[in-house]
Formats: structure tokens, C-alpha cells, sequence
């Protein structure tokens, strides 16, 4: 017991440090480059003018770059290549031990992570050299369907392997037990993912987002723990470890920002590990994904809504969407939002925790 929970911690702590490290080579060729937006968002997702939005939100005029999620993936990257080379380059127990790398658990996580990381890098890149971007309200490089073409794809990918290689065609509810989905696992698992990706666009305030992704990694990592999952706790735990270096920097005033850098390999992973707490722990890590990520759920609820209410009633529920904005609109602080959604984002996180735990 012991020495799993110096699994868990250790990782999460060398990649704190090692996240702290990078940060200054990462940011001096942000700025050195300049990769930042041009310009404000124009439109929201359904095609309007982002009035609300650009008024207040001109955090392009700052200066700020975006990309800051390499932060925290490249520190993960870097502590799972560093504990696996140590466990074969001097192969005493504790290194050993500590050597999170599995087939079974953990292979495809970091994958995810790593993939999603270098996708929204190249759009984040182009997004910073050709200003808004086309009419998309998270706005900057590849077109909003573009993006969800790839993580749908980057999902069927994840889903096959779960399917083919890990022999997982079923999920757990309680009471009733194991379902069997068959193929129809492939269209859950992808509609998982894509709508977990949806609450990316939480990332609009100054250490919004890594508050909300640090809750939600930190609660898996507890559930895994006790599903003795420990190579996947260690790595959810290795997550936090980064997104707290990343936030080390991101607490106001901003030095650069998550982007889709961070949040396209952070979304997609969070729904990968929720199914790797399912059926493979023996859990209900996926039914418990909609409490521990509530903030992402809000997040996109409020986007759907605001949209159907406009083509349907011809008027607005909220001031601007999604739901952090509005509340910036009517009056409250970005901290006092940021703050709000942390504290919003331990409670579901902990409640997610007991449910997945007693479930």
C-alpha cells in the first residue's frame, strides 16, 4: 500500500517540478515568436457578431500567447519517458516500481494526451499567424468541424483499441450490472469523446480550465487507486502534477494561455480514462464522467441552449455563452468566476469520487 501510494505521489510531484522547469524555454519562444491572436473573435458558433464577447474579452491586445498547454503535456511526456528509462537503466524495485508504463492501462491515455497535444499545437499555430479564424467562436487555425473531425477519428482509433485489443464491449450501471453494447460501444465511445471535447471551449478565463481539469484528473486518479488501477492512478495523477505547473503561470495576470494546445489532449483523455475505469477496473468510471466533469457539462449545456433558444425564440437566455461569459457580462470579477468554478468543480469532482467509489 505504501509503496503504491509513493507511485502515485511521486510522479505527480517530479512532474510539478519538472512543468516549473520547462516553463521558461517554453515562454521565452512564445513571446520571442509572438504567437498570439491578431485579432479578436468576430462571431459565435452559430454565425452571429460576438459583440459581448469582444468587449470583454481583448486579451489579444495584451499580448498573450496561447500554447501554454505544452506545459503541461510535455511534462507528463517527459516524466513517464524518464521513470520507464531509469526502470531499465538501473532496474532496483523502487524504480521499477515507480514506472507507470503499461499496455493495459496507460498506453493509450498518454497517447491521447500526446496526439490531442500536437493537433490543437498545429492549431494553435495557424490560429495565431491568420487571426479569428473562420466564423468559429472558440475561434484561430482549423474550422470548428475540422477539429471534431479529428477527434472523432482520434476517438474510432481509441475505441478499436478497446474493443480489439482490451476486449471491452460493455459498460457498468449500477444495480443492473454489466451491459453488453456489442458495436454499438464504437458510437458511445466516440459520442463520449466528442462531447467531452465540446467543454474545451471552458478555456476562457485566466486558470479557469486547469482549476476544472485538475479536480477532474485528481478524482479518476482516486477512483483508479482504489480500483488498484495504480499505473492509470499514477498517470492521472502525473496530469495533475502538470496542469499545477501550468497553473503556477496561469493564475492572473495570465503569462500565456491553455488554447487547444492543452485542452484538445486534456477533453479527450479525461473521457479515455473515464472508460478505462469502467468495465477494465471493474467500476463505473464512465457514468461518474457527467458529475466529475460538471463544469465541462454546464459549459456545453449552455452553448446548446443559447443556440436553440436564438433559432427557436428569437432571443437570448444568457447575455453571451457559454455560461463563464455570461457571468463576466453581468458583472462579477474573472477571478471571482475563476474561483467560483474551482470550488464548483472539488465538490462534483469529490461527489463524482464517492459515486464512482461506492457504486
Amino acid at each position: 500500500m505504501i509503496i503504491d501510494i509513493v507511485k502515485v505521489f511521486l510522479p505527480s510531484t517530479i512532474a510539478f517540478i519538472i512543468g516549473i522547469l520547462i516553463t521558461p524555454i517554453i515562454s521565452h519562444y512564445l513571446y520571442k515568436y509572438k504567437l498570439w491572436k491578431k485579432k479578436s473573435v468576430e462571431k459565435t458558433i452559430d454565425g452571429y457578431a460576438a459583440t459581448i464577447s469582444a468587449k470583454l474579452h481583448r486579451d489579444e491586445e495584451k499580448s498573450t500567447p496561447r500554447m501554454g498547454g505544452l506545459v503541461v503535456w510535455i511534462s507528463v511526456l517527459l516524466t513517464a519517458l524518464v521513470l520507464w528509462l531509469l526502470a531499465r537503466i538501473y532496474p532496483v524495485d523502487i524504480l521499477v516500481k515507480l514506472d507507470f508504463l503499461s499496455r493495459n492501462q496507460t498506453w493509450i491515455p498518454l497517447a491521447t494526451l500526446v496526439i490531442g497535444g500536437l493537433v490543437g499545437l498545429i492549431d494553435d499555430f495557424f490560429g495565431t499567424m491568420g487571426g479569428a479564424g473562420h466564423g468559429g467562436y472558440i475561434g484561430g487555425g482549423m474550422s470548428l468541424s475540422k477539429r471534431l473531425g479529428v477527434v472523432a477519428l482520434l476517438s474510432f482509433a481509441c475505441a478499436s483499441w478497446f474493443y480489439f485489443k482490451l476486449d471491452v464491449t460493455s459498460i457498468g450501471i449500477p444495480v443492473i450490472g454489466e451491459v453488453e453494447l456489442g458495436i454499438w460501444f464504437f458510437v458511445l465511445f466516440i459520442l463520449v469523446v466528442v462531447a467531452t471535447y465540446a467543454g474545451s471551449v471552458i478555456d476562457g478565463i485566466d486558470g479557469l480550465s486547469g482549476g476544472v481539469m485538475a479536480s477532474a484528473f485528481a478524482a479518476y486518479a482516486g477512483i483508479a487507486f482504489y480500483q488498484q488501477q495504480i499505473n492509470l492512478s499514477a498517470f492521472c495523477a502525473v496530469v495533475v502534477g502538470g496542469i499545477l505547473a501550468f497553473l503556477w503561470f496561469n493564475i492572473p495576470p495570465a503569462r500565456f494561455y491553455m488554447s487547444e494546445t492543452g485542452m484538445m489532449g486534456l477533453t479527450i483523455t479525461l473521457a479515455i480514462v473515464a472508460f478505462m475505469t469502467d468495465q477494465l477496473g471493474g467500476g463505473h468510471g464512465l457514468l461518474v464522467l457527467p458529475i466529475i466533469a460538471f463544469p465541462l457539462v454546464l459549459t456545453v449545456l449552455s452553448n446548446i441552449i443559447q443556440i436553440l433558444s436564438k433559432k427557436i425564440r428569437g432571443k437570448k437566455v444568457f447575455q453571451v455563452a457559454p455560461l463563464h461569459h455570461h457571468f463576466e457580462a453581468i458583472g462579477w470579477p474573472s477571478y471571482k468566476v475563476t474561483m467560483r468554478y474551482w470550488i464548483v468543480s472539488i465538490v462534483f469532482a469529490l461527489l463524482g469520487l464517492v459515486i464512482g467509489l461506492v457504486g
